[in-house]
């Protein structure tokens, strides 16, 4: 996979799905990265408690996703996890830091979005991925990231 197989939390972004360990982790730990700085925005600009506080679970939850893919990282070798947000990902957030009494609308669907395209990178590696330790993690965290995409959709 070339740099460009990204994960987009823009709508029409199409996710590219890696089968190698290290495009798998650009992707998984770029997701991570968006969502801890989205749900961050989510606490201090959200208009509703619902969305403060999916927020927070964002934050708590892929925090600890970024931990457990760092761990499952250390098993692969020549693997690197260095965080980087793409340019859609930045377009995302500095469209929440905009979007002013339009914040909680625009967080959702960025979520939504984000969550079904994380969702399907995560089952497609634990499928069809190269190493062992990632299929692993990814398998595990593929539930998580499915109940977060429900209670997105929730979200008022």
């Amino acid at each position: 996979m070339t740099d460009n197989a990204t994960v987009n939390p823009a709508p029409t972004g199409d996710a590219m799905m890696p089968t190698n360990a290290q495009g798998f982790v650009d992707q998984a730990s770029a997701s991570d990265m968006y969502e801890i700085e989205a749900g961050k925005l989510a606490q201090q600009t959200g208009k509703s408690q619902a969305v403060k506080d999916f927020g927070a679970m964002m934050v708590k939850d892929h925090t600890k996703s970024s931990a457990d893919l760092k761990a499952a990282a250390g098993k692969a070798d020549g693997v690197t996890v260095a965080p980087k947000l793409t340019a859609k990902q930045q377009s995302g957030l500095d469209a929440l830091k905009s979007a002013g009494d339009n914040f909680d609308a625009t967080y959702k669907q960025q979520q939504v979005a984000a969550h079904e395209q994380a969702l399907s990178m995560l089952q497609g590696y634990a499928q069809g991925g190269d190493n062992g330790a990632l299929k692993e993690f990814a398998a595990k965290t593929a539930p998580v990231v499915e109940g977060h995409l429900a209670q997105a959709r929730k979200l008022p």
